[in-house]
């Protein structure tokens, strides 16, 4: 009797090691390789990890793509650096060579034609190495004309470019302004708002050099990027006015949500225009009533659910060969050193869409993404000001998918009673169809001039039923009680494919700022 029960202890022992090892991990399908990090302490080094160069604080702030064997980077110190051998796995001889220095805290990097281009704190500057040496020499003005106070958060974030050679910047708002700092700031007449010239705005440099405002109302808006259609967006940072992380659609005359950048409306060339009262203190679906100019993000991403503090924008341009999610956005995250996932659809013409988690455990922060020529995605971490998971202040690595297909939620749609759920693997009907397999829930946030916001008005959903389609990759559920401009969250961990694997991510938060209409 006594054998059979250390049997029986020893099967579930063993059983119970089987099921923990078969669990899917981010790990198996997109694996980091470090190019070059520095750890904060020698302790926690392994032999895994290339540091970078004594002396060479890497605290990534901008990364371009230059061909199969190299990216430029720009750090936070105000230098641009070349490094060769990078795609090498794991990097043995990686090389760095400084290209560019005495830039004020470059937070962008883009290479177009035989340039690259930075915005630094006062002006975007063309970068041009003429005489073939391999180092910069000539230094050009391509915009300048916001407003610099000397104040610490008034970055300057880019550029990108557009699909017509438009170059993108966004402007950090002012935060902490006082004394001589407020002295050389705007007042606008009406709002009372003070901030430096175009502080909080989204400007564009046409190709003839033109500095124009497009929108209006950011707070942190360190990401910028293009989707597949060429439309461009921009992420925001919790804080005042911004109830958390966001992602929204820049266009002329768009007013998101920081009140202070209409210290601007009145500076010549503004789209913007007639705004004389902001509400506050009210959830987000009866703001937007009171002020029509305000214009919702196309996707929320709910506080430390997903991300505390949303970077850079990123678009899979791999045609696969970064996996099943061609044609989606990837947005980083500092705080968690991490990164989200998001897929954009239009309802009304208008973006909206779902977020999804995509990949933890980065040495730092991630701050810059840029796609290399094999789809393997480079990694800019720096941590510097802020603090962040990780065992690294600052580095560059290199995210590589395995090959491997991860379970996964690739798309979320609105319907008129419910979501489609499209999966990169066909699903197992019987647990697609179980009650118990998924929940929804939904909130909204509360629009006002305090630091973030609560989920607010929380109501959970009944999911009336599921239905698969024959091929296994689509879930159709239909769900009572949908409201427009609230955030639509979904859990689903008892849905498996039909290998019986779980989700690697069962969450996902669909930002319904429209209903489709069921005649469309």
């Amino acid at each position: 009797m006594v054998d059979r029960t250390l049997l029986l202890i020893a099967m579930l022992i063993w059983s119970g090691t089987i099921a923990r090892a078969a669990a899917p991990d981010e790990n198996d399908y997109y694996r980091l390789v470090p190019v070059a990090v520095s750890e904060t302490s020698t302790s926690s080094r392994s032999a895994n990890w290339k540091p970078a160069p004594d002396g060479l604080a890497l605290e990534v702030s901008g990364l371009a793509v230059l061909d199969h064997r190299r990216v430029a980077v720009a750090i936070r110190k105000g230098e641009i650096w070349i490094l060769d051998g990078v795609y090498d796995d794991p990097p043995k001889d990686v090389t760095y060579h400084r290209f560019a220095s005495a830039l004020h805290e470059p937070l962008g990097l883009l290479k177009h034609g035989d340039a690259f281009y930075t915005a630094q704190r006062s002006e975007l500057t063309r970068i041009r190495d003429t005489d073939g040496d391999g180092e910069a020499d000539e230094y050009l003005t391509v915009a300048k004309g916001w407003g610099v106070t000397g104040g610490y958060h008034e970055y300057a974030y880019g550029p990108k470019l557009d699909r017509d050679g438009n170059l993108w910047l966004t402007l950090n708002i002012g935060m902490g302004l006082k004394g001589a700092q407020l002295d050389r700031t705007i007042k606008d007449p009406i709002l009372g708002y003070r901030q430096g010239r175009w502080r909080g705005w989204g400007m564009k440099v046409t190709p003839t050099g033109d500095l124009m405002p497009v929108c209006a109302g950011m707070r942190s808006p360190c990401g910028i990027g293009a989707n597949a259609a060429g439309d461009m967006f921009y992420t925001d940072q919790q804080g005042n006015w911004v109830a958390t992380n966001s992602l929204h659609h820049m266009r002329e005359g768009a007013f998101f949500h920081h009140p202070e950048a209409l210290a601007s409306m009145s500076e010549q060339g503004s789209p913007i225009s007639g705004i004389e009262n902001v509400p506050g203190g009210l959830p987000y679906p009866e703001a937007m009533k009171k002020f029509p100019q305000l214009q919702p993000p196309a996707v929320w991403f709910p506080y430390k659910k997903a991300g505390q503090s949303a970077t850079d924008i990123m678009l899979d341009e791999s045609h696969g060969k970064f996996g099943p999610f061609a044609g989606q956005l990837f947005v980083g995250e500092f705080t968690q050193a991490a990164m989200n996932r998001v897929f954009l659809e239009k309802v009304d013409g208008q973006y909206q869409g779902a977020c999804f988690p995509f990949r933890s455990r980065f040495a730092s922060a991630v701050l810059r993404m840029a796609q290399g020529t094999d789809g393997s995605v480079f990694v800019g971490l720096t941590n510097r000001g802020w603090s962040s998971l990780g065992t690294a202040a600052y580095g560059l690595q290199r995210l590589v998918w395995t090959g491997k297909v991860p379970f996964e939620i690739l798309e979320m749609r609105a319907k008129p009673d419910g979501f489609e759920l499209v999966f990169t693997k066909p699903v197992d009907a019987a647990t697609a169809t179980q009650a118990s397999s998924c929940e929804m829930s939904s909130h909204t946030y509360l629009y006002h001039s305090t630091y973030g916001s609560d989920e607010i008005q929380k109501q959970r959903l009944n999911v009336k039923k599921a239905t698969v389609s024959k091929d296994g990759l689509r879930i159709r559920l239909y769900v009572d009680g949908l409201r427009e401009l609230f955030v639509h969250e979904l859990v689903a961990p008892g849905i498996r494919s039909r290998e019986g694997e779980p989700l690697l991510h069962p969450h996902a938060w669909y930002t319904l700022n429209r209903i489709p209409n069921p005649k469309e």
